[in-house]
Protein backbone atom coordinates (compact mmCIF):
# COMPACT_ATOMS: atom_id res chain seq x y z
CA UNK A 1 0.00 0.00 0.00
CA UNK A 2 2.21 2.25 0.76
CA UNK A 3 4.55 1.21 -1.89
CA UNK A 4 1.38 2.76 -4.50
CA UNK A 5 1.29 5.86 -2.63
CA UNK A 6 4.88 6.23 -2.78
CA UNK A 7 4.77 5.69 -6.74
CA UNK A 8 1.62 7.87 -6.93
CA UNK A 9 3.39 11.01 -5.48
CA UNK A 10 6.33 10.37 -7.80
CA UNK A 11 4.32 10.43 -10.39
CA UNK A 12 2.30 13.16 -9.48
CA UNK A 13 6.10 14.98 -8.60
CA UNK A 14 6.73 14.09 -12.15
CA UNK A 15 3.95 15.61 -14.11
CA UNK A 16 4.56 18.71 -12.24
CA UNK A 17 8.09 18.75 -13.01
CA UNK A 18 7.65 17.80 -16.50
CA UNK A 19 5.42 20.97 -16.95
CA UNK A 20 7.99 23.29 -15.09
CA UNK A 21 10.74 22.12 -18.27
CA UNK A 22 11.76 25.18 -20.58
CA UNK A 23 12.67 24.36 -23.42
CA UNK A 24 15.70 25.81 -25.23
CA UNK A 25 15.70 28.91 -27.15
CA UNK A 26 16.70 27.65 -30.43
CA UNK A 27 14.22 25.13 -29.95
CA UNK A 28 11.32 27.87 -29.54
CA UNK A 29 12.66 29.96 -32.13
CA UNK A 30 12.43 26.97 -34.48
CA UNK A 31 8.98 25.93 -33.67
CA UNK A 32 7.73 29.32 -33.64
CA UNK A 33 9.00 30.46 -37.15
CA UNK A 34 7.94 27.21 -38.33
CA UNK A 35 4.31 27.27 -36.92
CA UNK A 36 3.45 30.77 -37.95
CA UNK A 37 3.21 30.34 -41.70
CA UNK A 38 1.67 27.03 -41.04
CA UNK A 39 -1.08 28.61 -38.80
CA UNK A 40 -1.54 30.94 -41.49
CA UNK A 41 -1.69 28.66 -44.88
CA UNK A 42 -3.83 25.97 -42.87
CA UNK A 43 -6.60 29.33 -41.80
CA UNK A 44 -6.67 30.50 -45.77
CA UNK A 45 -6.63 26.72 -47.04
CA UNK A 46 -8.91 25.37 -44.73
CA UNK A 47 -11.38 28.45 -45.15
CA UNK A 48 -11.52 28.61 -48.52
CA UNK A 49 -12.49 24.63 -49.22
CA UNK A 50 -15.07 25.23 -46.52
CA UNK A 51 -16.38 28.18 -48.46
CA UNK A 52 -16.22 26.52 -51.63
CA UNK A 53 -18.05 23.67 -50.31
CA UNK A 54 -20.91 25.10 -48.23
CA UNK A 55 -21.81 27.91 -52.01
CA UNK A 56 -21.68 25.30 -54.46
CA UNK A 57 -24.65 22.55 -54.07
CA UNK A 58 -22.90 20.01 -56.68
CA UNK A 59 -20.06 19.19 -54.35
CA UNK A 60 -22.28 18.31 -51.32
CA UNK A 61 -21.83 14.74 -51.80
CA UNK A 62 -20.62 12.37 -48.76
CA UNK A 63 -16.23 12.64 -49.51
CA UNK A 64 -16.84 16.08 -49.68
CA UNK A 65 -18.88 16.18 -46.11
CA UNK A 66 -16.25 14.43 -44.28
CA UNK A 67 -13.39 16.59 -46.45
CA UNK A 68 -15.34 19.63 -44.62
CA UNK A 69 -15.34 17.45 -41.20
CA UNK A 70 -11.70 17.44 -41.94
CA UNK A 71 -11.64 21.17 -42.78
CA UNK A 72 -13.29 22.29 -39.90
CA UNK A 73 -10.80 20.45 -37.23
CA UNK A 74 -7.75 21.44 -39.42
CA UNK A 75 -9.21 25.24 -39.55
CA UNK A 76 -9.61 24.76 -35.14
CA UNK A 77 -6.21 23.66 -35.02
CA UNK A 78 -4.67 26.42 -36.92
CA UNK A 79 -6.96 28.72 -34.93
CA UNK A 80 -6.94 27.42 -31.45
CA UNK A 81 -3.73 25.24 -30.94
CA UNK A 82 -1.25 26.47 -32.97
CA UNK A 83 -1.56 30.20 -31.46
CA UNK A 84 -1.68 28.96 -27.65
CA UNK A 85 1.04 26.47 -28.54
CA UNK A 86 3.24 29.21 -30.03
CA UNK A 87 2.54 31.66 -26.49
CA UNK A 88 3.40 28.65 -24.39
CA UNK A 89 6.52 28.37 -25.82
CA UNK A 90 7.49 31.80 -26.20
CA UNK A 91 6.30 33.21 -22.61
CA UNK A 92 7.99 29.86 -21.27
CA UNK A 93 4.48 29.93 -19.58
CA UNK A 94 4.50 26.30 -17.04
CA UNK A 95 1.16 27.24 -15.52
CA UNK A 96 -0.39 23.85 -14.56
CA UNK A 97 -3.95 25.07 -15.95
CA UNK A 98 -3.04 26.37 -19.07
CA UNK A 99 -0.86 23.89 -20.02
CA UNK A 100 -3.50 21.25 -19.97
CA UNK A 101 -5.91 22.98 -21.34
CA UNK A 102 -3.55 23.86 -24.28
CA UNK A 103 -2.91 19.89 -24.62
CA UNK A 104 -5.92 18.69 -24.14
CA UNK A 105 -7.58 20.55 -27.23
CA UNK A 106 -4.21 19.75 -29.52
CA UNK A 107 -4.97 15.66 -28.87
CA UNK A 108 -8.83 16.40 -29.25
CA UNK A 109 -8.80 18.18 -32.35
CA UNK A 110 -5.81 16.48 -34.05
CA UNK A 111 -7.44 13.00 -32.82
CA UNK A 112 -10.49 14.06 -34.94
CA UNK A 113 -8.54 15.47 -37.53
CA UNK A 114 -6.55 11.48 -37.78
CA UNK A 115 -9.89 9.72 -37.51
CA UNK A 116 -11.75 11.69 -40.34
CA UNK A 117 -8.63 11.31 -42.82
CA UNK A 118 -9.00 7.20 -41.49
CA UNK A 119 -12.56 7.56 -42.67
CA UNK A 120 -11.83 9.37 -45.99
CA UNK A 121 -9.63 6.33 -47.22
CA UNK A 122 -12.39 3.75 -46.11
CA UNK A 123 -14.96 5.96 -47.74
CA UNK A 124 -12.56 6.03 -51.42
CA UNK A 125 -12.15 2.05 -50.43
CA UNK A 126 -16.10 1.66 -50.36
CA UNK A 127 -16.60 3.35 -53.58
CA UNK A 128 -14.29 1.16 -55.20
CA UNK A 129 -15.03 -2.05 -53.92
CA UNK A 130 -18.58 -1.69 -53.70
CA UNK A 131 -18.98 0.63 -56.50
CA UNK A 132 -22.33 -0.54 -57.56
CA UNK A 133 -23.78 -0.23 -53.82
CA UNK A 134 -21.97 2.61 -52.98
CA UNK A 135 -24.69 5.39 -53.30
CA UNK A 136 -27.11 3.27 -51.30
CA UNK A 137 -24.55 2.38 -48.62
CA UNK A 138 -23.15 5.56 -48.37
CA UNK A 139 -25.42 8.66 -47.92
CA UNK A 140 -24.79 12.46 -46.86
CA UNK A 141 -27.25 11.82 -43.50
CA UNK A 142 -25.06 8.94 -42.53
CA UNK A 143 -21.27 10.46 -43.01
CA UNK A 144 -22.55 13.31 -41.46
CA UNK A 145 -23.97 11.43 -38.33
CA UNK A 146 -20.53 8.99 -38.10
CA UNK A 147 -18.90 12.83 -38.44
CA UNK A 148 -20.76 14.35 -35.22
CA UNK A 149 -20.20 11.20 -33.66
CA UNK A 150 -16.29 11.15 -34.41
CA UNK A 151 -16.14 14.00 -32.73
CA UNK A 152 -18.19 13.90 -29.67
CA UNK A 153 -16.28 10.27 -28.90
CA UNK A 154 -13.09 11.91 -29.67
CA UNK A 155 -13.66 14.86 -26.72
CA UNK A 156 -15.34 12.73 -24.79
CA UNK A 157 -12.05 10.42 -24.92
CA UNK A 158 -9.52 13.07 -24.18
CA UNK A 159 -10.96 12.99 -20.80
CA UNK A 160 -8.96 10.47 -19.62
CA UNK A 161 -5.85 12.90 -20.02
CA UNK A 162 -7.16 14.32 -16.03
CA UNK A 163 -7.51 11.11 -14.99
CA UNK A 164 -3.79 9.55 -15.63
CA UNK A 165 -2.16 11.28 -18.06
CA UNK A 166 0.52 7.66 -19.09
CA UNK A 167 -2.83 6.17 -19.99
CA UNK A 168 -3.93 8.83 -21.80
CA UNK A 169 -1.03 8.84 -23.94
CA UNK A 170 -0.88 5.05 -24.07
CA UNK A 171 -4.34 5.01 -25.36
CA UNK A 172 -3.09 7.47 -28.37
CA UNK A 173 -0.56 5.85 -29.54
CA UNK A 174 -2.85 2.34 -29.71
CA UNK A 175 -5.30 5.00 -31.70
CA UNK A 176 -2.94 6.34 -34.04
CA UNK A 177 -1.81 2.57 -34.44
CA UNK A 178 -5.75 1.59 -35.23
CA UNK A 179 -6.30 4.65 -37.58
CA UNK A 180 -2.35 4.33 -39.71
CA UNK A 181 -3.43 -0.08 -40.01
CA UNK A 182 -6.63 0.96 -40.86
CA UNK A 183 -5.41 3.42 -43.80
CA UNK A 184 -2.89 1.35 -44.75
CA UNK A 185 -4.89 -1.47 -45.62
CA UNK A 186 -7.62 0.45 -47.61
CA UNK A 187 -4.55 2.04 -49.39
CA UNK A 188 -3.59 -1.49 -50.50
CA UNK A 189 -6.91 -2.51 -51.04
CA UNK A 190 -7.23 0.50 -53.41
CA UNK A 191 -4.26 -0.95 -55.10
CA UNK A 192 -5.60 -4.20 -55.25
CA UNK A 193 -8.55 -3.41 -57.17
CA UNK A 194 -7.10 -0.73 -59.65
CA UNK A 195 -4.35 -3.84 -60.40
CA UNK A 196 -7.31 -6.40 -60.93
CA UNK A 197 -9.47 -3.58 -63.05
CA UNK A 198 -5.95 -3.07 -65.17
CA UNK A 199 -5.93 -7.36 -65.65
CA UNK A 200 -9.55 -7.22 -66.65
CA UNK A 201 -9.22 -4.42 -69.30
CA UNK A 202 -6.05 -6.08 -71.06
CA UNK A 203 -8.18 -9.17 -71.35
CA UNK A 204 -11.32 -7.38 -72.78
CA UNK A 205 -9.69 -5.58 -75.36
CA UNK A 206 -11.93 -6.67 -78.12
CA UNK A 207 -14.33 -4.08 -79.20
CA UNK A 208 -12.77 -0.54 -80.30
CA UNK A 209 -15.65 1.06 -78.49
CA UNK A 210 -15.56 -0.72 -75.20
CA UNK A 211 -11.73 -0.67 -75.20
CA UNK A 212 -11.65 3.37 -75.27
CA UNK A 213 -13.86 3.73 -72.81
CA UNK A 214 -11.68 0.49 -70.41
CA UNK A 215 -8.43 2.78 -71.07
CA UNK A 216 -10.62 6.06 -69.59
CA UNK A 217 -11.59 4.20 -66.74
CA UNK A 218 -8.32 2.84 -66.18
CA UNK A 219 -6.54 6.35 -66.52
CA UNK A 220 -8.98 7.25 -63.65
CA UNK A 221 -8.46 4.63 -61.37
CA UNK A 222 -4.84 5.12 -62.08
CA UNK A 223 -5.04 8.76 -60.93
CA UNK A 224 -7.35 8.02 -57.85
CA UNK A 225 -4.52 5.04 -56.82
CA UNK A 226 -1.39 7.62 -57.05
CA UNK A 227 -3.09 10.22 -55.25
CA UNK A 228 -4.41 7.74 -52.46
CA UNK A 229 -0.85 6.66 -52.05
CA UNK A 230 0.64 10.33 -52.46
CA UNK A 231 -2.25 10.70 -49.18
CA UNK A 232 -1.09 7.67 -46.98
CA UNK A 233 2.13 8.92 -47.57
CA UNK A 234 2.11 12.47 -45.84
CA UNK A 235 -0.28 10.27 -43.33
CA UNK A 236 2.72 8.24 -42.06
CA UNK A 237 5.18 11.50 -42.36
CA UNK A 238 2.94 13.47 -40.11
CA UNK A 239 1.51 10.57 -37.62
CA UNK A 240 4.80 8.33 -37.20
CA UNK A 241 7.05 10.99 -35.32
CA UNK A 242 4.61 11.62 -32.66
CA UNK A 243 3.44 7.99 -32.10
CA UNK A 244 7.06 7.30 -31.81
CA UNK A 245 7.94 10.01 -28.81
CA UNK A 246 4.90 9.31 -27.13
CA UNK A 247 5.59 5.74 -27.12
CA UNK A 248 9.25 6.65 -25.83
CA UNK A 249 7.44 8.88 -23.12
CA UNK A 250 5.10 6.43 -22.50
CA UNK A 251 7.75 3.55 -21.56
CA UNK A 252 10.44 5.43 -20.40
CA UNK A 253 8.84 8.37 -19.03
CA UNK A 254 12.32 10.35 -19.88
CA UNK A 255 12.29 14.16 -21.11
CA UNK A 256 11.82 13.34 -24.74
CA UNK A 257 11.25 17.52 -25.03
CA UNK A 258 13.06 17.76 -28.13
CA UNK A 259 11.51 15.26 -30.21
CA UNK A 260 8.26 15.87 -28.61
CA UNK A 261 8.11 19.94 -29.24
CA UNK A 262 9.39 18.69 -33.69
CA UNK A 263 6.59 15.96 -33.63
CA UNK A 264 4.03 18.53 -32.52
CA UNK A 265 5.11 20.82 -35.44
CA UNK A 266 4.66 18.29 -38.01
CA UNK A 267 0.98 17.04 -36.71
CA UNK A 268 0.32 20.72 -36.96
CA UNK A 269 1.41 20.67 -40.50
CA UNK A 270 -0.78 18.12 -41.43
CA UNK A 271 -3.32 20.82 -40.93
CA UNK A 272 -1.96 23.06 -43.49
CA UNK A 273 -1.30 20.42 -46.44
CA UNK A 274 -4.63 18.89 -46.17
CA UNK A 275 -6.79 21.14 -47.81
CA UNK A 276 -3.84 21.82 -50.98
CA UNK A 277 -3.42 17.82 -50.91
CA UNK A 278 -7.43 17.68 -51.66
CA UNK A 279 -7.63 20.92 -54.39
CA UNK A 280 -4.61 19.33 -56.43
CA UNK A 281 -6.55 16.07 -56.20
CA UNK A 282 -10.61 16.98 -56.69
CA UNK A 283 -10.92 19.38 -59.69
CA UNK A 284 -14.42 20.63 -58.93
CA UNK A 285 -13.14 21.29 -55.57
CA UNK A 286 -10.05 22.97 -57.02
CA UNK A 287 -12.28 24.86 -59.29
CA UNK A 288 -14.30 26.15 -56.72
CA UNK A 289 -11.13 27.44 -54.54
CA UNK A 290 -10.33 29.54 -57.56
CA UNK A 291 -13.77 31.05 -58.19
CA UNK A 292 -14.27 31.80 -54.08
CA UNK A 293 -10.31 33.35 -54.46
CA UNK A 294 -10.86 35.54 -57.50
CA UNK A 295 -14.11 36.72 -55.40
CA UNK A 296 -12.25 37.31 -52.60
CA UNK A 297 -9.05 39.26 -54.10
CA UNK A 298 -11.69 41.19 -56.69
CA UNK A 299 -13.45 42.47 -53.64
CA UNK A 300 -10.34 43.44 -52.00
CA UNK A 301 -8.94 45.69 -55.06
Amino acid sequence: MRKNMSSENDSASYYSNSDEISHPKSIVIINSVLNAPLMITSIIGNTLVLAAVLRTPSLRSPSLTLLCSLAISDLLVAIVVQPLYIATEITNVRIHPVLRLSEIIQFSLCGVSLCTITSISLDRFAALHYHMRYAAMVTVRRVSCMSVTTWIVVFTLSGFYFWNKIIFFAGICVAICVCLSISSFCYFRIFRIVRQHQLRIHFQRQAIQRSDENKFNMVRLKRSAINSFIFYVFIILCYLPMLISLSLFTISRDDWTTVWNFADTVVFMNSSVNPFLYCWRLRELRTAVFKIARLVLCRET
